[in-house]
C-alpha cells in the first residue's frame, strides 16, 4: 500500500542511491507479500504481527544483520505512512534491531598493499595495466567508495592544490587530498588515455580498454584480481581498500574526526569502528611478539 509513493519519496526527495532504493523495494515487497499470502487486511497490521514476521523471517535461517536491514526499511516506510497521513498509527514504532556481534572490518596490511602497488606500477606495459594500477591507488590512497570512483571525472583532479573532487553519497561533494606520487600517477594515466584515442572516449577517469565508463563489475574484477596476489582472506572488494586506508591513516596517528572528512561519513559512529579494528590488530601484534603474551 502507497509503495510507490514512499520509493518516490526516496528517490527524488532523499535522493537515496538507486542501491538503497532497490533493498528498500525488496523488502517492502517481501513485507506486502507475507501480509497477502496471511490473508488479512493492511490496516490490521500491528506490532505483534511484525513481531511474527521478523521472527518468521530468522526461523527460515536469516542474519540477524539481514533481518535489521529489513526492521529499517519497513520503519522508514511506516514513518512516512504516518507522516503523510495515510495511515493512523505507526505499528513499528516499538521495534529494536536485534543484537548482533560486532564484525571488525576486514583490512590488508599496509605493507602487503605498498609492495603490491610498487610491482604494478614496474609491470605496467599497457593502457589497462596502468587504469588497473591506478584503481588500487585511488581506492588504497584516498579512501574512496566504489561509486565515487565511478564518478570521477577527468576535470575533477585539481593538479595545482593536489586534490580531487569527490561526489559522495546523497551528492554531498568533498575534496579529497592526493599524494605527489599518486599525482604524477595520474598524470602519466591520463597521458596514456589521451594517447590511446579511443573511438568512444569519456570524460570519466576510469574507463574500458575501449574508452567507456567503467563499471562495478570492472572494478570488483580489478581489485580481487591484484589483491589475490597478497592475500587468501575471502573479502577481497574495493571496500576493503576503503578500510584498509582508514585502518593505516588511524595506525600512523591520524586524527578520527580528519578521518571521518576523508571518508565522507556524517557522524563519527561510523569512523569509530576503525578505533576498535586498531585496538585489535595491536593486540594481535603483542601476542605474537611479547614473550610472555
Amino acid at each position: 500500500m502507497y509503495k510507490d509513493r514512499f520509493i518516490n519519496f526516496l528517490k527524488f526527495e532523499k535522493r537515496y542511491s538507486s542501491h538503497t532504493i532497490t533493498a528498500y523495494n525488496l523488502e517492502l515487497d517481501n513485507l506486502l507479500q507475507f501480509i497477502e499470502k496471511d490473508g488479512i487486511p493492511f490496516e490490521q497490521v500491528d506490532y505483534k504481527f511484525l513481531r511474527y514476521y521478523f521472527s518468521t523471517m530468522r526461523e527460515q535461517g536469516k542474519e540477524a544483520s539481514s533481518v535489521n536491514r529489513a526492521i529499517s526499511s519497513i520503519k522508514s516506510y511506516y514513518k512516512f505512512l504516518v507522516r503523510e497521513e495515510l495511515i493512523p498509527k505507526n505499528p513499528s514504532s516499538l521495534l529494536k534491531a536485534l543484537k548482533t556481534p560486532k564484525k571488525l572490518p576486514v583490512v590488508v596490511e599496509q605493507e602487503k598493499m605498498l609492495k603490491l602497488l610498487e610491482q604494478m606500477d614496474a609491470e605496467a606495459e599497457d593502457f589497462e595495466d596502468r587504469r588497473d594500477f591506478i584503481v588500487l591507488e585511488l581506492l588504497f590512497g584516498t579512501g574512496i567508495r566504489l561509486a565515487e570512483l565511478l564518478k570521477i571525472k577527468e576535470n575533477d583532479i585539481d593538479f595545482y592544490n593536489k586534490k580531487i573532487l569527490i561526489l559522495g553519497k546523497r551528492s554531498k561533494e568533498r575534496f579529497v587530498p592526493i599524494h605527489m606520487t599518486l599525482l604524477e600517477e595520474l598524470n602519466k594515466y591520463l597521458q596514456e588515455k589521451k594517447a590511446t584515442s579511443f573511438q568512444n572516449n569519456s570524460a570519466e577517469l576510469i574507463v574500458t580498454k575501449e574508452g567507456k565508463p567503467a563499471y562495478p563489475k570492472m572494478i570488483y574484477s580489478i581489485v580481487k584480481k591484484y589483491l589475490s596476489r597478497i592475500t587468501s582472506q575471502q573479502k577481497r572488494s574495493p571496500h576493503v581498500l576503503r578500510h584498509s586506508f582508514a585502518t593505516t591513516l588511524l595506525d600512523n596517528g591520524a586524527d578520527l574526526n580528519a578521518i571521518k572528512e576523508l571518508l565522507g561519513h556524517a557522524g563519527l559512529s561510523a569512523t569509530q569502528v576503525y578505533t576498535h579494528n586498531s585496538a585489535e590488530r595491536l593486540k594481535s601484534i603483542y601476542k605474537q611478539a611479547h614473550p610472555k603474551a
